[in-house]
């Protein structure tokens, strides 16, 4: 997996499965020698800065069946339009289900997302000040929108987009401590309310107990 900045602006990501055998393998088409891949599978996607993919190609340099399978790589093309932090795991599977591609291939689709959001990390958008993918950072009009989000994260109370998803960076855990310590502790929005919904119904429980005794 593999991203680019072009000098367009846009951004190139690149994304190959391979796999060989240490040995010659019998395929139905026959036998694949030693050190040859069995596949040798590639997407590539061009996406804006709004992680939007604006061109998309696949191509099957090695498959089992030589020319067969890449039959379907032009199917890849119905991902141009879909948007990568926009439902696209979800959209892409849909328009790639059952025999519309190549299984491995659409796979490829799944890390996508991850491979983009580490590509504009620091470059594309603001990781430090609750930045938010798809958000630019170099130019001026862009950096009036980033002022404008960090203000109202700040008003909000919203932390960096990267903080809560994984045990890492869980916001009792010891890298937000260290390392983005007025987040630490912090409870999303929907949790905090949960919670004070819980004590709430808690303390009217406590409540209504003693009358029910008496």
């Amino acid at each position: 997996m593999e991203a680019f900045e072009r000098e367009d602006g846009l951004w190139d990501i690149e994304a190959c499965l391979t796999d060989e055998k240490p040995r010659d393998v019998k395929l139905a088409a026959g036998v694949r020698p030693q050190g040859l891949p069995i596949h040798e599978l590639w997407l590539r996607i061009t996406i804006d800065r709004t992680f939007t993919i604006v061109d998309a190609e696949a191509a099957s340099e090695w498959a089992p069946y030589a020319g067969l399978c890449a039959a379907s790589n032009s199917a890849y093309r119905a991902l141009i339009g879909l948007n990568l932090v926009q439902n696209f795991r979800r959209e892409s599977s849909r328009l790639l289900a059952g025999t519309t591609g190549c299984t491995h291939i659409t796979e490829l689709c799944a890390v996508l997302p991850t491979a983009a959001i580490q590509a504009f990390a620091g470059e594309v958008w603001n990781t430090e000040k609750g930045g938010t993918p798809g958000q630019s950072s170099d130019s001026p009009a862009s950096n009036a929108a980033a002022s404008a989000e960090t203000n109202k994260a700040a008003e909000t109370d919203k932390p960096p987009f990267q903080l809560g998803r994984c045990n890492a960076l869980r916001f009792d855990g010891e890298a937000v401590r260290q390392y983005y310590p007025r987040w630490f502790g912090h409870a999303p929005r929907g949790a905090a309310d949960r919670i004070a919904d819980q004590d709430k119904s808690r303390k009217a429980g406590s409540e209504v107990e003693p009358a029910q005794r008496n």
